[in-house]
């Protein structure tokens, strides 16, 4: 197993701040430095940085099924007109959870979020296909899922710049 990289722009210390706040938003400070090797107000004003510029967001991170919504499915699109328009009404559907266009075999991916398999019917007839730039759907339902969330830092090579803290 590879010893995890800063991510570039990041420095060891600043990554490791992060995986210490993927594994709990609410860890405190202080502990955090404990862990990393820096005071409390250092690591304060590093997340503040990291927030400020963007890198990181700290939010609540749910899990659908245990708020009712079992049915969880990937959408692959085949388009034609501007993908960025067509991304932006995707985006605004209240069930749709992420908007990605891609190169390959679909034009975009979209991730939604149902109560259950009519909830996702009505959401494709009513809401995606009708949308216009919208030339066909595949849809790909979630059985399970056997990867982390939001766990990107440790995964990231090469080492950018040093930043103060």
């Amino acid at each position: 197993m590879t010893s995890p990289r800063s991510a570039p722009g990041l420095d060891a210390t600043s990554t490791a701040i992060i995986e210490q706040l993927q594994q709990d938003g609410r860890r405190p400070y202080a502990a955090i430095g404990k862990a990393v090797g820096l005071s409390e107000a250092a690591v304060r004003q590093r997340v503040q940085r990291l927030v400020e510029s963007g890198v990181v967001q700290v939010v609540a991170v749910t899990d659908p099924a245990r708020l009712g919504f079992a049915r969880q499915a990937m959408i692959g699109i085949k388009a034609e007109g501007d993908l960025e328009t067509l991304g932006e009404a995707l985006a605004r559907t209240p069930e749709v959870d992420d908007v990605v266009v891609t190169a390959g075999a679909f034009d975009l991916l979209v991730t939604v979020v149902c109560v259950d398999d009519e909830h996702l019917l009505e959401v494709l007839n009513q809401r995606i296909r009708t949308l216009v730039g919208v030339r066909t759907t595949e849809t790909f339902v979630h059985l399970r899922r056997r990867t982390g969330l939001h766990d990107w830092s440790s995964r990231r090579t090469g080492a950018g710049p040093v930043s103060g803290g």
